[in-house]
């Protein structure tokens, strides 16, 4: 499968990342069809893309014709039988290996024989996802990062299967959907991940150790190292179950004890304080300020 096959687009998942995903690939022209399980979660998603999209026109990035349009290429669904005739289907559920699995051995059956599927898989082993399925040639990680229509980058990463025609493929759509690619090895948390996670670790060991408060440790990095957010708020933003599961992998695939989670973060989620999502982890986001939780 070429750029020029792929017409069509589907994504499992409509939380942050997916209904990211759809937004982009349909204001880039590709019809799209987004599942989930909770209908209440489609709707949400459709009106984030759709106020998202005003964001974009009320900026002049793109026009209020270009909104409807774009829109109209989505379509929602509860079923994966929706997917069958997508060109490329985009996993996007939570950062969880067995639920992943369990997604790509259901959704293999009902896709075409030709179609690319493709994990959004933060941190797990594209190798280990792409042995559950029935095409493991044509299965890939297509990492794009948070929030999806602001940020440029798109890590992706090639299992050990993975064919050559399905790595450009998904590379030239990558680039098709405005964005730019960075290639990396199927190692655990990839590029970005195995960089970011162990420094918002390191900023949770350094409140849990008592060196700093929330707001003392987000402003020393602000403005000592420039850093446009804070560790603990890009971690609320994150979700800080998702940095969990991050540190996890990489905690698990490398054995190395410079990257065990710090007790602070597994006592923070196992609370359901997961961050901006719940409304609270390092900070509390109940007011109209968000304000540190210790």
């Amino acid at each position: 499968m070429t750029i020029q096959d792929i017409k069509s687009v589907g994504i499992i998942g409509a939380g942050q990342m997916g209904s990211g995903i759809a937004h982009v690939s349909s204001i880039a022209g590709f019809d799209v069809h987004m599942v989930d399980v909770n209908q209440d979660q489609l709707d949400t998603a459709l009106a984030t893309i759709k106020k998202n999209m005003q964001r974009q026109a009320s900026k002049g990035k793109i026009s209020e014709s270009d909104i409807a349009t774009a829109l109209g290429r989505i379509k929602n669904s509860q079923e994966l039988e929706s997917l069958s005739d997508c060109d490329v289907v985009i996993e996007a559920a939570t950062e969880n290996e067995e639920i992943k699995k369990d997604i790509f051995r259901k959704v293999c059956p009902l896709m075409k024989p030709e179609a690319i599927l493709c994990s959004n898989t933060s941190s797990i082993s594209i190798t280990r996802l792409a042995a559950v399925t029935s095409r493991p040639g044509q299965f890939m990680g297509m990492h794009f990062m948070n929030p999806v229509p602001i940020m440029q980058l798109v890590e992706l990463i090639r299992g050990i299967a993975t064919e050559a025609d399905t790595y450009q493929a998904i590379k030239d759509m990558t680039h098709k959907l405005g964005k730019t690619s960075a290639s990396s090895e199927d190692f655990p948390a990839f590029i970005v991940n195995r960089i970011l996670l162990p420094m918002i670790n390191e900023a949770v060991y350094t409140l849990y150790e008592g060196v700093g408060t929330v707001d003392s440790i987000d402003t020393a990095m602000k403005l000592g190292a420039n850093h446009p957010m804070g560790p603990l708020e890009l971690a609320d933003f994150i979700g800080l179950d998702t940095c969990l599961a991050i540190m996890s992998v990489l905690y698990d695939g490398l054995a190395d004890t410079k990257y065990r989670p710090c007790p602070l973060l597994v006592k923070y989620v196992e609370a359901g304080w997961v961050g901006k999502k719940s409304g609270r982890g390092f900070y509390d986001y109940g007011g109209d300020t968000p304000v540190p939780t210790r």
